[in-house]
């Protein structure tokens, strides 16, 4: 019933090597800044990152916000030498998501920062 928000660290060969959930927010939002995203990447000496979150609503759409913080985190990561592969937003009661990366996003964000 409340907004989660993770990251999954990836190796070089993009094998999964930890999860580490980064804010545990309330019905609608979550807050999640980039150093918060990225301590757990550094630490685990992760090559790559997979954001994940849900609302709690079950709407796929990204908000404004979805947009904005993956922007920041992209442009932050990008520095440290981490690439962002993915970010989901995931339903909690069936198998439905969105993927950032599917629908353009991901690339659109690294192509503004060339």
């Amino acid at each position: 019933d409340r907004e989660h928000f993770a990251v999954i660290l990836l190796n070089a060969k993009n094998r999964i090597i930890g999860l580490n959930i980064v804010s545990a927010g309330g019905l609608s939002s979550a807050s999640v800044y980039p150093r918060e995203v990225l301590k757990p990447a550094i630490l685990a000496n992760s090559a790559a990152i997979i954001l994940c979150h849900n609302h709690p609503s079950n709407s796929l759409e990204p908000s404004p916000e979805d947009l904005a913080v993956t922007k920041r985190i992209i442009h932050a990561s990008d520095l440290m030498g981490i690439t962002v592969h993915e970010h989901l937003i995931i339903s909690l009661e069936d198998e439905r998501y969105f993927s950032m990366a599917d629908n353009g996003i991901i690339k659109k964000f690294y192509d503004e920062i060339d």
